[in-house]
């Protein structure tokens, strides 16, 4: 598959504070730049983009959360369910 080269896939840890709490996040590069082109078309910073997705999850993980919400930002600008 196109993009799957390198240590797994280009997973970095990054710190995110979170209602004031400093926490970490697992994610892939992709993802990561995904969720920043995300926040920027909202004008949104990509703190308060993670921040409102972490309070409106649902028992995910947040690192499974923010490649959920990702995956249907994407989705749902292509007109797929």
């Amino acid at each position: 598959m196109e993009g799957l080269s390198g240590s797994a896939a280009g997973i970095r840890k990054r710190s995110v504070v979170i209602g004031g709490h400093k926490t970490s996040v697992s994610l892939e590069d992709e993802f990561w730049d995904s969720i920043k082109e995300i926040a920027a078309e909202r004008e949104q910073s990509t703190s308060d983009l993670i921040s409102a997705l972490a309070e409106g999850r649902d028992r995910t993980n947040l690192s499974s959360a923010l490649r959920i919400f990702t995956l249907n930002h994407y989705k749902q600008m292509r007109g797929i369910r």
